[in-house]
């Protein structure tokens, strides 16, 4: 894998940068694949989230990935971004930072290299919460205007209600990601009532119509799975043209390989063919 890592690494751009959050400056990193016949501006630009239970995580959780991302195919450039975490501050600091970044990104696309047309957001677990909730806000506050979101293992019930997440046995894990889950939503929303706010948990929004094209992974012994696939039921039943794929289990050898979940095979591929459907 070292030696793969390195090439890419070779052919993909990666600067550090601060973007616009909601109440100040936050950590992000631009991702530009490189190499003959990259363009000067790319046309497509993806906003990316992290993920760590809304009280974790940071830009390095995602980096390989995302070189990977960037790397398939010069004409998009990537952008991943911190976002205010739940133990500095609850909800809904993180959502409000999140559409603030993709706000931000259409007023400094000279800055990231981005021709300006096409805005896509996406995010894996915490992140894929924040990533859905943009394109709610994006909506209800008419800007940005966003061509799609790219929803990866994302949790979108604070209820934890689904039977993949109570009762998935092919998961060795079940019960620790459970827990892990119960845990994040108490830092992320600690006032009760924040759990039916449809910016905190979309699969309980009764307002899905006029939302951008959506990709959903899960993958088949992820406890997230039921839900991410019925945000995608709900998604096609209110008009929306979506795309929800289950990928094989997630390499768990490493620490870490959960959010592996297959991505640099699978996960990559489904993209691809995501982001060039927007093409057409």
């Amino acid at each position: 894998m070292s030696a793969v890592l390195d090439e890419v690494q070779l052919a993909v751009d990666v600067r550090e940068l601060e973007v616009g959050g909601a109440e100040g400056p936050l950590a992000a990193r631009l991702y530009l694949g490189s190499g003959a016949g990259a363009p000067a501006k790319r046309d497509t630009l993806v906003v990316f989230f992290h993920g760590g239970g809304f009280v974790a995580g940071d830009l390095q959780e995602a980096d390989e990935f995302l070189r990977y991302l960037a790397q398939c195919d010069t004409s998009r450039a990537v952008l991943a971004s911190n976002y205010t975490l739940a133990t500095v501050k609850p909800f809904p600091a993180a959502v409000e930072d999140a559409h603030a970044v993709v706000l931000w990104a259409t007023k400094h696309k000279a800055k990231l290299g981005w021709s300006g047309k096409k805005l896509v957001v996406a995010g894996i677990e915490a992140g894929a919460n924040l990533a859905a909730v943009c394109a709610l806000m994006a909506r209800d506050r008419a800007a940005p205007k966003l061509a799609g979101q790219i929803l990866i293992m994302p949790m979108l019930d604070p209820g934890l209600s689904t039977c993949s997440m109570r009762q998935m046995n092919e998961c060795p894990e079940r019960e620790k990601v459970t827990n892990v889950c119960a845990e994040a939503y108490r830092g992320y929303l600690p006032h009760a009532a924040d759990r039916a706010h449809p910016y905190a948990s979309p699969l309980r929004s009764t307002r899905l119509k006029n939302l951008p094209p959506a990709l959903i992974l899960s993958a088949e012994d992820d406890p997230l799975c039921d839900e991410a696939e019925q945000y995608g039921a709900k998604l096609i039943n209110a008009g929306v043209r979506t795309t929800v794929r289950r990928m094989p289990p997630a390499p768990l050898a490493e620490p870490g390989g959960r959010n592996d979940c297959a991505c640099k095979v699978h996960a990559l591929g489904e993209i691809a063919i995501f982001l060039s459907a927007l093409d057409r």
